[in-house]
């Protein structure tokens, strides 16, 4: 089994944007974008996605998933099995749903003569007071 390294640990420390991508029931890959993701430890990471989505429906119906992640020099795909710790944070007015993976491998995807230079930038737009607000909910409730 593979572990999340430092610099990934760091990369994950916070709120960090990143694609998951699970298997439909017709064992199809699907891909979705979260916000709210954060490494728990070495081989844990959680993050939150709305109850009533295509990606807790297909998490539901088989556990394998693979979270892409993009840093300064990193670009790694991380799989595992996924596991709905908390159906709904009561916190939040609207459903939103904990999602536990235990890593099982790590793979660096950075190709010879090329790395990533930062972050996926990302910014809240809309209600930035309020997305805040959520963005404390949630990420109390992954670190529970």
């Amino acid at each position: 089994m593979d572990k999340l390294d430092k610099n990934l640990l760091d990369l994950l420390k916070e709120l960090t944007p990143s694609v998951v991508a699970t298997v439909s029931p017709d064992n199809k890959p699907y891909t979705t974008f979260v916000s709210w993701l954060i490494a728990v430890d070495e081989e844990t990471i959680r993050f939150a996605i709305s109850s009533n989505s295509r990606t807790a429906e297909n998490i539901k119906g088989n556990p394998n998933v693979c979270i892409e992640v993009f840093g300064p020099d990193i670009a790694a795909s991380i799989s595992g099995t996924a596991n709905i710790t908390k159906e709904k944070i009561e916190e939040l007015s609207f459903p939103v749903s904990v999602v536990e993976v235990k890593v099982e491998e790590v793979n660096n995807n950075l190709f010879p003569g090329a790395t990533i230079t930062g972050e996926i930038p990302f910014k809240h737009t809309g209600n930035i007071q309020k997305a805040l607000e959520f963005d404390n909910i949630v990420l109390k409730a992954l670190r529970e």
